[in-house]
């Protein structure tokens, strides 16, 4: 049995008290204090999150974009500098490898953010499809730590330590960076990317930092942050607030077995205006199965909330399975994703879920759960 890998932060998450569960194999904080606590913070203040789990790879070589543009769904020619795009890397099946974050951190090179329990499938995917490339293709020693929440920004703004630097910016100033763009950043004698990016449904951002000024970045973010609300924040937290605003989480909702258009995110995949092959490309051409389920949210009354594998029904008949599911900190009531036959799909039809074995009336709704006011 391969032992859980930690992050760089361990240490300062056991000092502050953090359970641990392993997660994608690593040894991940599930909580600090209390997950609704924690979620609640998120909404009303910020979180701070070690995410330093997540793989990071930069993309560097003359091919560089011709080797992303075969190898994921994504576009890479149209993605200008300091921009970031949610994508996908497929396998020739169509079926989900992973979702991916790719920016284009610098004129010659793209940051590529993978999810921790797909580190090896993608690593494989890309050594495999590097073939015939100019392009070198980097595991990066960094960590990763999100603050996300309405006072994110001030608390960056705030934090001892992390400087503008016009040579490293981009062109922006963490005011006018807008969502899914990046930007760096001086810390001490080294160099933060920043992305306006986050996995809570909150403004927010994630900082990609040598392993080395981890732990100094860590402790000033924190300490910049008492005066804001800022709490440590873990597992629990991240997945409720994930959930409520209907994103993802690969596992659950996205697999080998689901291709995007299954999970609503035939958005993401630009067959119409990407002319160049992907992999994968091939087989979403071809269409899905009329009868192939489709993601949904459900929602429910009373206090009762369906989990992962719970079946869900149209009177006797099973016509799909909760995918995730909790009750909402946020809403006060059930909330779950499901996927369910496509005829019983339509916002607003009554099915019910079956949870240890009683049956509690769910209504088909749209996603997200929760989208936070704009300012």
């Amino acid at each position: 049995m391969t032992t859980p890998r930690s992050t760089p932060l361990r240490a300062r998450h056991e000092n502050l008290g953090a359970s641990f569960t392993d997660f994608g194999g690593w040894m991940m904080p599930v909580r600090y204090t209390s997950d609704l606590a924690e979620h609640r913070a998120v909404r009303e203040a910020a979180g701070l999150f070690d995410i330093s789990h997540m793989a990071q790879f930069s993309v560097t070589g003359a091919d560089r974009e011709a080797f992303l543009a075969a190898a994921l769904v994504l576009d890479p020619a149209k993605l200008a500098l300091s921009k970031a795009k949610y994508s996908m890397i497929l396998a020739p099946t169509g079926g989900i490898i992973d979702d991916l974050i790719v920016t284009r951190n610098a004129e010659d090179e793209f940051l590529v953010v993978a999810n921790a329990g797909n580190r090896e499938p993608v690593r494989e995917a890309f050594a495999e499809r590097a073939e015939g490339f100019d392009v070198s293709v980097t595991e990066l020693d960094a960590a990763l730590i999100a603050v996300q929440g309405p006072s994110a920004q001030e608390i960056l703004e705030n934090t001892p330590g992390l400087d503008h630097d016009d040579a490293l910016a981009m062109g922006h100033t963490l005011d006018s960076l807008r969502y899914y763009t990046a930007m760096g950043m001086r810390f001490g004698d080294g160099a933060v990317l920043i992305s306006r990016t986050g996995y809570t449904g909150e403004d927010g951002f994630e900082l990609s930092v040598d392993t080395a000024d981890a732990e100094a970045l860590w402790d000033a973010l924190l300490a910049a942050g008492q005066s804001f609300g800022l709490v440590p924040a873990g597992l629990a937290a991240r997945d409720t607030l994930r959930l409520e605003a209907g994103m993802p989480l690969y596992g659950h909702e996205l697999s080998l077995d689901i291709v995007p258009a299954q999970a609503g995110l035939g958005r993401v995949v630009p067959l119409a205006t990407k002319d160049t092959d992907f992999v994968g490309r091939a087989a979403l051409e071809s269409g899905v199965a009329t009868d192939a389920p489709v993601l949904v949210g459900l929602v429910s009354d009373g206090r009762r909330a369906g989990r992962a594998g719970y079946g869900v029904f149209d009177g006797d008949e099973k016509v799909g399975e909760v995918t995730s599911g909790a009750l909402s900190p946020t809403l006060g009531h059930p909330i779950a994703m499901a996927f369910v036959s496509p005829r019983v799909s339509e916002p607003g039809t009554e099915l019910s879920l079956d949870v240890r074995g009683t049956r509690i009336p769910a209504t088909v709704t749209t996603l997200p759960f929760y989208k936070r006011t704009a300012k």
